[in-house]
């Protein structure tokens, strides 16, 4: 799709606290509310019903031009209400078309939890309206997916896998698409899905909306939307520093067989209302879960191995409080949008710096204060500066009193050992082999 050369300048939009005020940024507009927005009262009372009061400063500039059906291209951190910022245009907006059995817009999501996330949170925004929203996602089957788009869908959500899927089969048809959204774009290319999001895109209709939401806007973010996008609005409301400040950020030196005992010590210490503990593996993921479970009452852990009903039931219980600490993998652990996490452990630290960014942001959602906790083994030190110089702050160095991050040595017993290695061996009874001494691995 040809698209004029754009102005890569971004609008700064930022209305964050934590530009100091000799900070150069643009000063922050007037808070502004809900009503001067120019939304419906339908939409007023889905947002009084869901107890929305003010909007967010990313709802407060993105809502307003896309009501008008122009390209947006907007990078804000997770946490900041992206998802009711492009929700609301596109159920106002749907208002103005003709109903058709197949779907007015689309939106493209990285992970399954995301996903059912957004699905719940336009169900919760289309209070008042009668609007079909699908979901589409793999490890469910396919089979009740074709059903519901044959009753007729207006918004579907999906991940890219399976919306091809249903584009291969004929179960899904975009011609009489009018919008089209990239959420978390950054963490769709991340993860391999550029291919399938252009062959997405080239089955849209050309005459559309399209709106690209990001974290981060990379390169290959900004080939996308040269490629994708006419003359969008380009919109920043990242704050000055790419970790929000109103998380603490903290780190422990800790030898790597220490982990799972400090981790225990930093629960008992913090008391998290909830949490995420991160780990790089899905075979640690495990291991983590099925130990802490043993110390700690709450516990329990998703990944990318699991059946779709079961991170389905972990994630209820989660979003539902019943689940107090959740272990988790960057994989989906990118896709959790709970306001309620309080804190974040890093276990193990990501393999990318960026990863970092996106896995601290799952606290302070939304203005609320968090903190995150990050374990460093002795040989990790060029990392833990990496992301230091990516946020550009120092994390503080934290300790817990009287434990030792360090493994001690047993001292040596006063057993006579010493004395006796001086006696000479005495010989093996006839007919019997002399006895090996074995030395114990560490």
């Amino acid at each position: 799709m040809a698209c004029r050369p754009l102005d890569w300048k971004f609008i700064p939009l930022v209305t964050e606290k934590a530009r100091s005020a000799d900070d150069n940024s643009t000063p922050s507009p007037p808070e502004v509310g809900f009503d001067s927005l120019g939304l419906s009262e339908v939409m007023m009372g889905a947002l009084a019903a869901a107890e929305y009061h003010e909007p967010s400063p990313v709802q407060a500039g993105i809502i307003p031009h896309a009501l008008t059906g122009g390209d947006l291209l907007g990078q804000a951190r997770t946490g900041t209400g992206k998802t009711a910022a492009f929700a609301i245009p596109i159920l106002e907006r749907l208002e103005l078309v003709d109903r058709s059995p197949q779907p007015n817009a689309i939106v493209l999501v990285p992970t399954r939890e995301l996903a059912v996330q957004v699905r719940d949170e336009i169900a919760k925004l289309a209070h008042g309206r009668k609007t079909r929203c699908v979901a589409l996602y793999g490890g469910k089957p396919i089979r009740s997916q074709i059903t519901q788009l044959e009753k007729g869908a207006d918004i579907v959500v999906g991940t890219p896998g399976r919306v091809l899927d249903h584009l291969a089969r004929g179960t899904l048809k975009l011609d009489s698409l009018q919008c089209v959204v990239l959420d978390e774009a950054d963490r769709m290319l991340d993860i391999g899905f550029r291919p399938d999001i252009e062959k997405i895109l080239r089955r849209c209709p050309k005459k559309r909306q399209t709106l690209l939401l990001s974290a981060t806007v990379d390169k290959g973010v900004e080939r996308l939307a040269k490629s994708y996008m006419v003359d969008p609005q380009i919109m920043d409301f990242s704050p000055s520093s790419k970790a929000a400040d109103t998380i603490e950020q903290h780190y422990f030196t800790v030898e790597e067989m220490r982990k799972f005992d400090l981790l225990v010590r930093l629960i008992d210490r913090e008391k998290p209302e909830q949490a995420i503990v991160f780990c790089r593996t899905k075979r640690g993921t495990d291991r983590v879960q099925r130990k802490l479970s043993k110390k700690v009452k709450g516990v329990d852990c998703i990944h990318g191995d699991m059946q779709q009903p079961a991170r389905d039931r972990v994630m209820r219980l989660f979003r539902d409080g019943k689940v107090r600490i959740l272990v988790a993998t960057d994989v989906v652990g990118r896709g959790i949008d709970v306001t309620n996490i309080s804190h974040i452990i890093n276990y193990d630290l990501p393999q990318s710096s960026d990863d970092y960014v996106h896995r601290v942001g799952r606290t302070g959602r939304m203005g609320r204060e968090g903190v995150a906790y990050s374990f460093v083994t002795p040989e990790q030190g060029i990392e833990l500066t990496r992301i230091e110089m990516l946020i550009n702050t120092l994390l503080n160095r934290d300790e817990i009193e009287g434990f030792q991050t360090v493994a001690q040595a047993a001292p040596p017993q006063d057993s006579g050992e010493e004395d006796k290695k001086d006696e000479p061996k005495k010989p093996a009874p006839p007919g019997q082999r002399p006895r090996r001494r074995h030395r114990r691995g560490l």
